[in-house]
């Protein structure tokens, strides 16, 4: 039950991407162009994404479990650091740059777009390569903490 109502979360999302017009880089590129043709439309689809997460994420935190039964799984509140800001920079910029991020790129690899078959190896290899540089991060922040137990070390 928990894959069949993954894929359909998924389906749905990926739907929802492309009914929206997301998967479409020259809209997203659009709604990025500030100074010239700005298109407000994706305005509207990330307001009207966020007032249905905000219930559901409330709602969420005061629930032990999901509705499959699974322990809720929300992450923590932390304050932004240098490197949450660093990441945010180069999402921004590759989304920018490509009018592509990662779910509808997942949702334009069925469309035969030459440009998606770039984008999704690129995304991959940036996936591997924040998995590499954290546990680097994790271990060197462990070791720290071994040699000073009392102080903290910086994130």
């Amino acid at each position: 039950m928990k894959q069949f109502s993954a894929f359909v979360a998924g389906l749905v999302f990926g739907l929802g991407l492309w009914l929206a017009g997301m998967a479409d880089p020259a809209k997203v590129l659009a709604f990025l162009d500030f100074a010239g043709a700005w298109d407000p439309s994706l305005a509207l689809v990330m307001a009207g994404a966020i007032s249905v997460a905000l219930p559901a994420f409330a709602l969420a935190r005061r629930l032990p479990r999901s509705w499959l039964g699974l322990p809720m799984q929300l992450p923590a509140k932390r304050e932004p650091d240098r490197r949450l800001v660093a990441g945010s920079l180069l999402f921004g910029v590759g989304w920018g740059v490509a009018g592509i991020c990662p779910g509808p790129a997942l949702a334009l690899a069925l469309t035969g777009h030459w440009q998606i078959w770039l984008f999704v190896p690129a995304m991959v290899v940036g996936m591997f390569l924040f998995s590499a540089l954290e546990g680097r991060h994790k271990r060197r922040s462990r070791e720290l903490s071994l040699k000073n137990p009392g102080e903290e070390s910086a994130p």
